[in-house]
């Protein structure tokens, strides 16, 4: 999921792999610690309630960082 152009939502991850929001973001950091693969935030989307919070449907879209 992570490959793909149009990359993927830490839910989305989460849903397909059964894991819980934390966990896939620790798998993110692993990624980067244990197999040097960066994970970045390719899009995000920030969902503005009263007084400018963020709400529950702010998101971002990760994908496997680009390789120079």
């Amino acid at each position: 999921m992570l490959r793909r152009p149009e990359g993927a939502t830490v839910a989305q991850i989460a849903e397909v792999t059964g894991w819980q929001a934390h966990t896939v973001r620790g798998f993110f950091a692993g990624l980067k610690k244990r197999q040097g693969i960066a994970v970045e935030a390719a899009e995000r989307v920030r969902q503005v309630g009263p007084g400018k919070e963020g709400t529950k449907g702010s998101y971002s879209v990760h994908r496997i960082a680009e390789v120079d």
